[in-house]
């Protein structure tokens, strides 16, 4: 008889530690669900209050020619569109000639012939473009426009 006691003495404290195991879990969840969903909708509204505005477009005069590898060329006319924040006059293109020219120098013409090679490169021109003309944390350009692309 004295065994039966000690069991349902123990028996007693392991439920009620379960349960409160999980009522803590049920909180953990409803407090990370009501953070995440918080944290979702404020970034959504930044993100949005981020993206500039279409501004000019500020077109090269002339195309320039890259080395490719193998003895290839590319052929390249370009045009920045700008950001409304950048005002109404023309940017400095010669930064952009100069991103232009070190991203396709060296590249083969398989990587240009895909779509997906171009756009890889496209983006990593766009990137390097948004950081080169952020002045005094006004970003004056959003996108490259390729008007002339010929590979030989």
């Amino acid at each position: 008889m004295a065994d039966e006691k000690d069991t349902t003495a123990e028996a007693a404290p392991k439920k009620s530690n379960k349960m409160m195991m999980i009522v803590i879990a049920v909180v953990l969840v409803v407090l990370g669900g009501g953070g995440a969903g918080a944290f979702f909708m404020l970034k959504g509204d930044s993100a949005e209050a981020k993206t500039p505005e279409k501004g000019i477009v500020t077109a090269a005069e002339n195309t320039i020619t890259v080395n490719l590898a193998d003895g290839h060329y590319l052929k390249l006319g370009f045009a920045l569109l700008q950001t409304k924040d950048s005002g109404a006059e023309a940017v400095d293109l010669n930064e952009a000639y100069e991103i232009l020219i070190d991203e396709y120098t060296g590249k083969t013409v398989a990587e240009l012939a895909t779509d997906e090679g171009r756009a890889q490169i496209k983006a990593d021109v766009v990137a390097k473009l948004v950081k080169a003309y952020t002045v005094d944390k006004t970003q004056e350009v959003m996108d490259v426009y390729y008007t002339s692309f010929v590979t030989q």
